[in-house]
């Protein structure tokens, strides 16, 4: 057992992390341990504090054994940070248990968690739940503290004071939270956009419900604890509906780069086209190929051309307004949708993405080993509505001439349709 238990420890998934996460975890959790410790000595609970434990304890314990099998198609779909419902209860924990309480209540919620759904989930590493953890366990002793400072001692907050102190905690409660969260996320992916490193609106709004709801059974536990159990319907409904909206997103994207796939993309530039006519205004469609794509894949393999495809979607990405559509129509080709820009912005646009794809370097595992890609090129077609076409198959045909162009005049060009004609 001990020899056994040694190996595991040697082959732990923390070892093999990006540089920088294992000082991070270290201080997060030492951190975390001994603020745990000294809450417990300093906040002694008295027998209705630990009774309101158990009440929270038990009923996240039945909530999380309703939801298992949504929670783990959740998270096995989730891209950005993954919102569950745990700060119903951790957050109603902060409200009324005495802080050491508080923080034992989030330790034990998610080893349930962890034994019960994420255990035998192969993107879920014990080293990044336990990092998960420790996070929620300092968010709560830091919402617990704002409560202390502002006179509040393990008793709901009343008033107008006490209710400015419960929002007071409820933003600390979320802030660190995210911001610890964030710092992990940067350091596993290098991802720097808002919703990589803090989940999309749908994300933040369910942390919101979640919050609203932890408050709301705090209310209950103090004033009509029979009523309390009736909160879990609310939450089941609540994490439904999320996974509902989850998979129609997931049935949009590609999976191999994040980007949109050929039918959603399509469906926005129909969307687009029918505002363009309503509203007489413009937008442009680039067309792009990567040249001599098949080059990566026969010199390092078709893992390796997954990464450089997904490397240049992001390269992509970046280099366009939050607004715009980049969507990949199969193979190493991608097009984008720029709403409500002219045919001079088009074309800045393009050239932009060209440099930007022509700077990457793509740490790829090859067939022998750790490789870097580098010296990509892409051609790109530009059609601009109305001018080049006045529906979305003329304009994609128009974009996808102006490609053909770029490609048969030396590649890693631009070419308008307006300028070949």
């Amino acid at each position: 057992m001990i020899f056994s238990t040694r190996r595991q420890l040697f082959h732990w998934e923390l070892w093999s992390a990006p540089r920088g996460v294992i000082p991070l975890f270290v201080c997060l959790e030492s951190f975390a341990v001994t603020l745990t410790a000294f809450a417990l000595v300093h906040s002694p609970a008295t027998g209705g504090d630990l009774a309101r434990f158990a009440g929270l304890l038990g009923l996240a314990i039945v909530q999380a054994e309703l939801s298992r099998n949504i929670e783990r198609v959740r998270r096995t779909i989730a891209e950005h940070p993954h919102i569950n419902m745990t700060s119903v209860w951790t957050f109603a924990g902060v409200l009324i248990l005495p802080s050491g309480l508080a923080a034992i209540l989030a330790i034990l919620v998610y080893l349930h968690l962890w034994v019960r759904v994420w255990r035998t989930m192969p993107r879920r590493p014990t080293y990044r739940v336990v990092y998960c953890a420790a996070a929620i366990v300092l968010s709560c002793l830091a919402g617990t503290t704002v409560l202390r400072l502002g006179g509040i001692d393990a008793v709901l907050p009343t008033g107008i004071h006490g209710s400015l102190l419960v929002v007071e905690a409820a933003v600390i409660f979320t802030a660190l939270n995210a911001a610890v969260i964030a710092m992990s996320v940067y350091l596993h992916t290098g991802e720097t956009s808002f919703r990589a490193l803090f989940g999309g609106r749908v994300d933040n709004a369910l942390e919101l419900a979640t919050l609203v709801l932890g408050g709301l059974t705090a209310v209950g536990l103090i004033y009509e604890p029979a009523l309390v159990p009736f909160v879990l319907l609310p939450i089941l409904m609540l994490h439904r509906s999320v996974l509902v909206q989850q998979l129609e997103i997931a049935a949009s994207i590609d999976v191999k780069t994040g980007v949109l796939n050929a039918g959603a993309w399509h469906d926005l530039t129909e969307r687009a086209l029918s505002r363009a006519v309503r509203d007489s205004s413009q937008f442009g469609l680039l067309m792009l190929d990567l040249d001599h794509f098949k080059g990566v894949n026969d010199a390092y393999g078709h893992l390796a051309g997954d990464a450089v495809l997904k490397a240049v979607a992001t390269a992509i990405t970046d280099q366009v307004r939050e607004y715009d559509s980049v969507g990949r129509f199969g193979g190493e080709e991608f097009v984008v949708l720029l709403p409500g820009v002219a045919e001079g912005d088009v074309l800045a646009v393009a050239e932009r993405i060209r440099k930007a794809v022509t700077t990457l370097q793509i740490d790829v595992v090859a067939d022998d080993g750790m490789a870097a890609v580098s010296g990509l090129t892409v051609s790109i077609g530009v059609a601009v509505y109305p001018n080049a076409g006045t529906v979305v198959e003329r304009l994609l045909h128009a974009a996808d001439t102006a490609l053909y162009q770029a490609k048969n005049t030396g590649r890693n060009k631009v070419v308008s349709i307006a300028r070949a004609a």
